[in-house]
């Protein structure tokens, strides 16, 4: 049901889902049960032969509980992730939202899986210069609205919300355009963390998507909560919009 979704983030995370999936199936095999334990056997006493314990106590005499020492059962196979617990990540477990339609100011780019942070940010820069000397006001976060994706990287939009577009006008210079964000009905999830990380909150997402049953478009949404520079800096707060179908 989430093909398209996974496609879409095929590129960063093929390896990682694979790897997910092997889990999963593993977690599903039953663990077998340790063979039983013989009951421990008395060393025969040099002493005078005495009753056994078999003619003394009654039939009915519960036999003692084994040893702490002898083996335990294995526990049984922690769960498969979920949104809320992704590598410790992530703590929504996905909310429907309607996204409303507001104009922006945007640049479409293409970077590398290993580069992509440092280029939404760049752009992101550029399309607020062009804002400041538009004389334009921005509002809320920024955002990156990933379109495509292949074995290079990843085609996105970097695009930050303004209050008003310039009546009659397209575009404020030769790479900033003019537009709207992304519109529609979405499942919204919560990334906390190194931007490094976000493979994990990807991975359960879809695993989340695909027990729901639910159909998602090949468009997906980055709204960054806070002005995090690094993709190994921890405090990073993302909130990752899945559009529906």
């Amino acid at each position: 049901m989430v093909g398209s979704f996974t496609r879409a983030r095929a590129a960063w995370v093929a390896c990682a889902l694979v790897a997910f999936a092997a889990a999963a199936e593993a977690q599903q095999t039953p663990t077998p049960s340790p063979p039983a334990v013989a009951a421990p056997v008395a060393s025969p006493s040099t002493a005078s032969p005495t009753p056994s314990a078999a003619a003394t106590l009654p039939a009915a005499t519960p036999v003692p509980a084994p040893s702490s020492s002898a083996p335990q059962p294995a526990a049984p196979p922690s769960p498969a992730p979920t949104p809320d617990a992704a590598s410790g990540n992530s703590d929504s477990t996905g909310e429907t939202v309607d996204l409303k339609a507001r104009p922006a100011a945007y640049i479409e780019g293409k970077a590398g899986r290993d580069e992509v942070y440092s280029a939404i940010l760049d752009a992101i820069a550029t399309v607020r210069a062009e804002i400041a000397k538009a004389g334009l006001k921005p509002v809320d976060h920024p955002l990156a609205v990933f379109l495509e994706a292949d074995d290079s990287g990843f085609t996105f939009r970097a695009e930050e919300p303004i209050a008003a577009a310039p009546e009659g006008k397209t575009q404020l210079s030769d790479t900033v355009k003019l537009g709207e964000t992304p519109v529609g009905k979405a499942m919204r999830f919560e990334h906390r963390g190194a931007y490094d990380d976000i493979d994990g909150t990807y991975e359960a997402i879809t695993a989340y998507l695909d027990e729901k049953g639910v159909d998602a478009q090949d468009v997906f949404v980055e709204e960054y909560l806070n002005d995090v520079k690094s993709p190994e800096d921890p405090n990073l707060q993302v909130d990752i919009y899945v559009l529906l179908k």
